[in-house]
């Protein structure tokens, strides 16, 4: 990564741009939650290079050809589906003719998706995200790598559950406190207990893309 222009779509609090910065790269973050750009910002020390913008992945404010990669980081799926299409299209267009869209997405099932689909059921969107990356493999890209992997999502506690639920999604406090019992029951019952607090297992689809000639 070092010395490329990276764009991070559905940053969030800023932590994969920080790695990227660390990594040598000059890394971009747009974030349409105004919350977690400022948390994003609070976090960087005071002359980090990170930039962080407020904006909407179907409408990226940045000019043809800015970057040499694109990345959507577990948040292609946060993307209205109706939108999708186009979020994708501005990925192409904001890439350089070598770069490279990276798609890293969730898949409906795991422990980690058991407890969140209590709260949300993020079925439906997770299949659209799939199926918004098969219609762009007709068009505007082409694969060059897809794999499977499993992550382990650590959680210290309850409380830190609950914070990530919100800061990806803030719009869920009602359901999480309305479901909170459940969830309680779900996080001791569907956790593996570890050092750091508790382990969930979430399948991740990731892809490689380039643009098309």
């Amino acid at each position: 990564m070092r010395g490329r222009d990276v764009l991070d779509v559905g940053c969030g609090e800023g932590a994969l741009v920080r790695r990227l910065i660390a990594k040598g790269a000059r890394a971009v973050g747009v974030e349409p939650l105004p919350g977690a750009i400022v948390q994003a910002r609070r976090e960087d020390a005071s002359d980090s290079p990170a930039r962080y913008l407020q904006g909407k992945a179907e409408a990226l404010a940045f000019p043809d050809a800015s970057f040499d990669v694109v990345i959507f980081f577990n948040s292609l799926h946060h993307v209205p589906v109706q939108s999708m299409d186009a979020a994708l299209a501005e990925a192409a267009r904001v890439l350089r003719r070598d770069g490279v869209l990276y798609v890293q997405e969730p898949l409906a099932e795991g422990s980690a998706f058991e407890l969140l689909h209590l709260v949300e059921d993020e079925t439906p969107t997770r299949a659209a995200a799939q199926q918004a990356l098969g219609r762009a493999l007709q068009g505007r890209f082409v694969q060059l790598a897809c794999r499977e992997t499993l992550v382990t999502v650590h959680h210290a506690d309850f409380s830190a559950l609950r914070r990530h639920m919100l800061s990806v999604e803030p719009a869920r406090a009602a359901a999480v406190d309305e479901h909170e019992r459940s969830l309680r029951d779900a996080f001791e019952r569907l956790g593996r207990r570890c050092e750091s607090g508790f382990e969930f297992d979430q399948p991740l689809r990731t892809k490689l893309l380039s643009l098309a000639e």
